[in-house]
């Protein structure tokens, strides 16, 4: 292993020895990696046995198994078999930047990774796709006898896993009706988080409405790791708070993520060309140009994938990938790109290991693993006491059935311009936000029912000093209802019918005031009416009733 993303590489590889006694594995780090921290404790929370790298070169193993090129391999006395690092061959590295004036290769088809003093470093060298070949023998033409074409182990796991959509999804958070938007990014500059001017989560969660979509960033272990974790959630605390599903690195969640997604917005990383493969709708956040290797698929993604405009609202820029990629030819191209064995590479690769141990395959077939399901939303977000404030845009419309409201909310403290979105948004907040930036400028204020149990108790004059700007107060009660005061000391109690699971009594407050807005107080019934509500263009509506009292 050469740090934590060649080692969840590895096990995809290594499930082919499931059930199988008579093979023991043995892992070792080359400790060549600068971003090899985390790579021990995760061998450790696995159970993997671990040897020193000089303990195990020095052994007599029948095989070794690496997805990178990284370290001494040359070292290795045993047949070694190397496999792809992430979805086929598709960035240049040199082994030692500066030496050189020849422009590098892709990594891992050039003699500058594959041979050592003039001899051929592993013993078997495993592609995905055919078209490594052409490559592989522009960049080391003696490796071309030990090239085999066996798949892609990945792609056949998430293409697997399409199949249980609605089950990540749910595992994941989702709510019946929202979108995920997983949002992957690289490591080093030029990769979404390491471009801060393309601002790319912050966007991602300030402009989609949070009722009908989720995010999700899928982060390379290397940024996790080069910067340490407690710095990479620290960075993005305001969007964890806001909502931002930020699984760790050495989990499989990611991939549960992309089986999931309806959008995806990515960089020149292979979490993207594997969600590009897939079919989902995919956007460029960034892309590093300069590291891609010329002629390979991701060049040609970085081709065909539209980029991250920063002047054009992001839902038209996701729904125009939908409507546009789907049916592209030349996308489809790219896609049969990453594999040219499509579903076949567990039997291949088993096949390929277990001709080097000399051992008989198993009698059962070479199956590809299901995605595991996540075991919860990872967020790793802070439970804060107070509502977080946020901006709602709300459409009233009356049909014979009644009064009808559209919300959408997104989150006050992400917005950065008063955007098309927010034109005539409301702001509803709570009273005690220690941001008083939020209470003060609130149009409606909320009361969750824990620092105010009493809703009878609560009076207008209470808060018309320090809020003056509010126009309506919402006090929670019982099954998400609320009880609403209006500046005329007129008070509403709202309840919901057949109450769906996401509904809240902030939904019911924001409903109420656009609703109160186009209803003139003269106009307000003075009996009992209902009132579909709507929070995201994809949610089932729900039914509050409005009860005049006091």
């Amino acid at each position: 292993m050469h740090n934590v993303t060649s080692a969840t590489r590895l096990l995809d590889l290594l499930s082919v020895f499931e059930s199988d006694e008579r093979v023991q594995v043995f892992f070792s780090c080359t400790d060549s990696s600068a971003l090899d921290e985390g790579t021990r404790d995760f061998l450790t929370s696995r159970g993997m046995l671990h040897l020193p790298w000089n303990e195990a070169v020095s052994h007599p193993f029948d095989i070794a198994v690496a997805t990178s090129r990284g370290g001494d391999l040359h070292k290795i006395g045993f047949p070694l078999i190397c496999t792809p690092h992430g979805a086929g061959y598709n960035k240049k590295l040199r082994r030692e930047p500066g030496a050189g004036s020849r422009e590098p290769g892709a990594f891992g088809l050039t003699d500058e990774w594959l041979v050592h003093d003039g001899r051929l470093i592993p013993s078997a060298l495993v592609l995905s796709h055919a078209e490594q070949l052409d490559r592989l023998a522009d960049g080391c033409p003696q490796a071309l006898p030990v090239a085999h074409v066996a798949g892609d182990p990945c792609l056949d796991q998430l293409n697997a896993g399409l199949a249980f959509r609605s089950t990540y999804q749910q595992a994941l958070g989702l709510l019946p009706g929202q979108r995920l938007v997983v949002v992957s990014s690289t490591w080093g500059k030029g990769s979404v988080l390491g471009s801060p001017q393309a601002d790319v989560l912050r966007r991602a969660l300030a402009e989609l409405p949070a009722d009908e979509f989720r995010v999700l960033a899928a982060v390379h272990p290397n940024a996790w790791y080069g910067h340490g974790a407690w710095q990479v959630r620290t960075w993005l605390a305001p969007l964890i708070d806001a909502g931002l599903i930020l699984p760790p690195p050495e989990t499989e969640v990611w991939k549960s993520a992309l089986c999931a997604a309806d959008f995806l917005i990515g960089d020149h990383g292979s979490l993207t060309m594997y969600g590009v493969a897939l079919g989902i709708p995919c956007i460029l956040g960034a892309f590093r140009d300069s590291v891609v290797a010329p002629g390979s698929p991701m060049q040609r993604l970085g081709e065909l994938v539209p980029r991250l405009s920063r002047t054009q609202p992001l839902p038209a820029q996701l729904a125009h990938a939908a409507e546009t990629q789907h049916n592209d030819p030349k996308l489809a191209g790219l896609r049969r790109s990453v594999t040219s064995e499509p579903g076949k590479s567990a039997a291949l690769i088993r096949r390929l290991l277990y001709s080097w141990l000399q051992l008989p395959e198993p009698s059962h077939p070479a199956t590809t693993r299901a995605v595991p399901i996540p075991s919860a939303p990872s967020t790793h977000g802070r439970r804060l006491p107070h509502l977080h404030a946020k901006l709602v845009s709300a459409t009233v419309s009356d049909s014979s059935l009644g009064p009808s409201v559209s919300l959408e909310r997104f989150p006050g403290a992400l917005q950065r311009s008063w955007r098309s979105h927010l034109s005539d948004a409301h702001l509803a907040a709570d009273p005690d936000d220690p941001d008083l930036r939020w209470p003060r400028s609130a149009d409606v204020l909320l009361l969750p029912r824990e620092r105010y149990p009493e809703p009878d108790a609560v009076k207008w004059s209470h808060f018309t000093a320090r809020f003056p700007g509010c126009g309506l107060i919402a006090v929670e009660e019982a099954d998400q209802g609320c009880t609403v005061l209006f500046d005329d000391d007129t008070r509403l109690r709202a309840r919901w019918v057949d109450r769906p699971a996401w509904a809240s009594f902030a939904l019911a407050a924001s409903a109420i005031h656009a609703w109160a807005r186009m209803c003139p107080v003269r106009d307000r019934p003075r009996d009992s009416i209902r009132i579909t509500v709507r929070a995201g263009h994809r949610l089932a509506p729900a039914l509050v009733e409005f009860v005049p009292v006091g």
